[in-house]
């Protein structure tokens, strides 16, 4: 099942960057990359999720350049973001910044491989710690499968099962201070001598003489959810669930006659402001 979904998206390698400033962004605190990442989607967001989740961060994630770039048209793809969003992966944000004494908004997608529910994400665009963390089993598991790899790059590095599970938690400890499997790999394999004579013990000691140090507490920015189907924010009432707000799940009747006008107002004049910039970002 997660084979026949993960297959349907292309590659990524060729998809284009936004404008500086806007584009995917990814949440923190994900677990690590598996093939079981969206099982729990229909095929099409399935697809589609594995493709967001392998983009770099700033790639233009809007419905008209997904469109270019998967096998969907921008119709589908603006229902399957939406869906995605319901489900945890996604929300669409904005935040006010100042360009030669100019405030405009800047728009974002994060994008989160783990699912998260609506307290995660107000905590987390908010600027507060998210109230949960990676669990420490799928750590574990990620230090150990990155061990044992190490004997497939080198064979100078091959561990057994049980040398790995008790470098299991020394490996974790890079994963908890911010460190990527690519980072650790590097530094357990550079400047390997001609002969590894135990590759147990070399491997616990790069692994204590190289650990990074821990990370500083950073101040996290704040952003304004916005529906990722039409675009505008949450009006303080609270209505905005899995993302969308109450008239895009269908909760609320349509919008008066004058609201209507007020609304596409509002979107004229912003895009009449940001130029392309607002086209090519907004939805990203």
């Amino acid at each position: 099942m997660a084979t026949a979904q993960l297959s349907a998206a292309p590659r990524p390698s060729a998809h284009p960057k936004a404008n500086p400033g806007y584009g995917k962004k990814p949440a923190p605190d994900q677990e690590p990359r598996s093939g079981r990442d969206f099982t729990h989607l229909p095929t099409r967001e399935a697809s589609i999720a594995a493709y967001l989740d392998r983009l770099d961060e700033g790639a233009d994630i809007s419905v008209k350049t997904l469109a270019k770039h998967l096998p969907y048209g921008q119709c589908a793809i603006g229902t399957a973001l939406n869906n995605l969003s319901a489900a945890g992966h996604l929300r669409r944000v904005r935040r006010p910044v100042t360009v030669d004494g100019c405030p405009r908004w800047v728009w974002h997608t994060f994008f989160s491989r783990t699912a998260r529910d609506d307290a995660w994400w107000g905590a987390f665009l908010a600027g507060e710690a998210p109230v949960t963390r990676l669990s420490p089993e799928a750590v574990r598991s990620a230090a150990f499968d990155v061990l044992a790899r190490l004997g497939r790059i080198d064979a100078r590095l091959t561990l057994s099962a049980g040398e790995c599970g008790a470098l299991e938690e020394s490996a974790a400890e890079w994963f908890a201070r911010g460190a990527s499997e690519a980072q650790l790999v590097q530094s357990v394999v550079a400047g390997l001598p001609k002969r590894v004579e135990y590759a147990y013990g070399f491997v616990r000691a790069r692994l204590l003489e190289k650990l990074p140090p821990a990370p500083e507490p950073v101040q996290r920015d704040r952003y304004e959810v916005v529906c990722t189907a039409c675009g505008e924010p949450d009006q303080g009432g609270g209505g905005m669930r899995g993302g969308l707000c109450a008239g895009c799940r269908g909760g609320r009747p349509g919008l008066a006659a004058d609201r209507v006008q007020a609304h596409a107002g509002r979107r004229l004049r912003a895009a009449l402001r940001t130029g392309r910039r607002r086209e090519e970002g907004e939805g990203v």
